[in-house]
C-alpha cells in the first residue's frame, strides 16, 4: 500500500510532517510519496498525479488558506478540484485544510493544524486497513482540529 501526501508552500505550518509521523506510527513499512506545490489550487493535479503516476492507494491534501475573502474563494475552488480528482480516479482523497482565521494566535493555529493532521492521518489508515473501525465510529461526533463533541443525546 502507498499513501500520497500533497501540501503547499503557502501554508504557514508543515502539517504533512505530522501526518507522515502519525501514519508511520500506525503502519509499519508503508510507502509514502510527498509532493509539494505552491498553493491550494495546485493541489488537485498534484493529487491526481500521485494517484495515476505514483500509484498511490489513497492521498491526503494539506492546505492552509489565509483569512482574506480571496483565500476562502481559492480554498473553495481547490476543494471542488479535489472532489473532481476523487471522482476521476475513484480514489479517496482526504482534504486537510486549516484556515488561518480558525484561531486567534499562531500557537492555537498550530494546535489545530497538528490535531487535524494527525486525526486525518489516522482516518487514512482506517480507510485503507480497518474500514470497519470507521463504521463503529459513525454518528459519534468525531472532530479533527478540536475536541470530539459526541453524539446527540435523545
Amino acid at each position: 500500500m502507498k499513501i500520497g501526501i500533497a501540501d503547499t508552500t503557502f501554508a504557514r505550518y508543515d502539517m504533512a510532517k505530522d501526518a507522515i509521523d502519525e501514519i508511520k506510527k500506525n503502519v509499519a513499512g508503508i510507502s509514502i510519496v510527498r509532493s509539494t506545490v505552491p498553493g491550494v489550487k495546485d493541489l488537485p493535479v498534484a493529487l491526481k498525479k500521485l494517484i495515476e503516476e505514483q500509484k498511490c492507494d489513497l492521498v491526503m491534501a494539506f492546505g492552509m488558506p489565509g483569512e482574506e475573502e480571496i483565500d476562502k474563494t481559492c480554498a473553495h475552488e481547490a476543494s471542488l478540484g479535489i472532489i473532481m480528482a476523487q471522482l476521476m480516479t475513484n480514489t479517496h482523497i482526504i482534504e486537510v485544510f486549516v484556515h488561518e482565521d480558525e484561531a486567534d494566535t499562531d500557537k492555537e493555529l498550530i494546535e489545530i493544524a497538528r490535531d487535524r493532521s494527525r486525526k486525518h492521518a489516522k482516518n487514512a489508515v482506517k480507510l485503507l486497513f480497518h474500514p470497519d473501525q470507521l463504521k463503529k465510529d459513525a454518528g459519534t461526533g468525531r472532530r479533527q482540529g478540536s475536541d470530539n463533541v459526541g453524539p446527540i443525546k435523545i
